[in-house]
């Protein structure tokens, strides 16, 4: 980038970041943080245990967030001050530096603007994840173990905790399922336009004859549950059944019945877990899977409503909305935003921000229409 073209560039971003700062109202958030500050310094905070976890949590996620938003604003500062002073003297080498971090703000920039399109009631809330094999045969459930791995690796990327509650392995290879939980402030705004079916066209190494094979695999996403939800579900609602827990081909991992299935009675809702070393323990994953899918169904009959009421006929986004495509070409492309990329490989691998970036602004904007 030319010296001559880094105020407009600067402008532009002090426009965006001026716009982000409304939007997330700082003002309000320092006022939280000083309201939060005094709760943490009370002596009896850890005497209830998991409003001391809630507390000390949103607290450290209204500081980050405001720290980002700061320490943006101070870099776009320092780099004007720093554009202005190879103009005047002429300076190349910090011309060179100017335009480095002019690109990088840019780019920082742009995702927290992403962030600030996330306003849902429960989009600040950390995921509950489930991926299903769907039509396919064995390449569905090794479709549906591809992108287990492109999740765990798209975590691991984000430092992000990644908790898996459930694996249910198919018989040849790959599996049949798979629910996980990311544990990071807007996980679920962020993975929520992950949700839908993913369609995976190869050369099927499972086919003898070598042929290609189109496969399906489904994407859930909900929000986790928390104390303020109020999902009431009498123990009477739930059947609870036990058995061993089982690792690839059916193999037993465990000599007891440790795996927890849950039946919610009213819905037909059923959720298991086995990942987990105790009955116990299971059964409380268990338990918070299903107030999630609760959750989520009580908010999809809410939206229904709505719809009906505004005579909105409602919008197919959720359904079919990623090819991988790795025969006769390379390609993985995103059905709702065009969004597309030509290295499956870095995709499965979890380099997927692109495609959530582009899904979040879609999303935003068919919303506004």
């Amino acid at each position: 980038m030319a010296l001559v073209d880094l105020p407009d560039s600067i402008a532009d971003l002090d426009q965006k970041l001026s716009s982000i700062e409304a939007v997330a109202n700082l003002d309000a958030k320092r006022a939280e943080i000083a309201e939060l500050g005094e709760q943490v310094a009370a002596p009896d905070l850890w005497d209830d245990t998991d409003n001391a976890q809630r507390i000390t949590s949103r607290l450290s996620q209204l500081q980050n967030e405001v720290d980002r938003v700061s320490e943006l604003r101070s870099r776009l500062d320092d780099v004007s001050v720093l554009v202005e002073l190879a103009t005047e003297e002429s300076d190349e080498e910090s011309a060179r530096e100017a335009a480095k971090e002019v690109a990088s703000l840019e780019s920082d920039i742009s995702a927290l603007e992403v962030r600030t399109l996330l306003s849902g009631e429960y989009d600040q809330r950390e995921a509950m994840v489930t991926i299903r094999a769907e039509a396919g045969g064995v390449d569905a459930s090794d479709f549906a173990q591809m992108l287990l791995r492109m999740y765990t690796r798209w975590a691991e990327r984000h430092h992000h905790k990644f908790q898996l509650y459930d694996v249910s392995y198919a018989e040849e290879a790959g599996i049949k399922s798979a629910t996980f939980q990311v544990n990071a402030p807007y996980a679920y705004g962020t993975l929520s336009v992950e949700a839908g079916t993913h369609r995976l066209v190869r050369i099927s190494p499972f086919d003898n004859q070598g042929r290609r094979q189109t496969s399906f695999a489904g994407v859930e996403v909900l929000p986790v549950t928390e104390e303020t939800d109020h999902i009431d579900i009498p123990e009477s609602d739930i059947r609870v059944d036990v058995f061993r827990s089982s690792g690839p081909g059916g193999q037993s991992v465990n000599t007891t019945d440790s795996a927890v299935r849950l039946t919610h009675i009213p819905t037909g809702v059923v959720v298991s877990c086995q990942n987990e070393k105790s009955q116990l323990q299971n059964k409380v994953a268990a338990m918070k899977v299903l107030q999630s899918r609760l959750l989520e169904r009580a908010r999809q009959e809410k939206e229904a409503e709505m719809r009906e009421l505004k005579g909105d006929g409602g919008n197919s986004w959720g359904s079919q909305m990623r090819s991988y495509v790795l025969h006769p070409y390379q390609m993985v492309k995103d059905l709702r935003t065009d969004h597309e990329v030509g290295n499956p490989d870095s995709v499965f691998d979890g380099d997927i921000d692109g495609f959530i970036d582009a899904g979040i602004r879609w999303r935003r904007t068919s919303q506004d229409d």
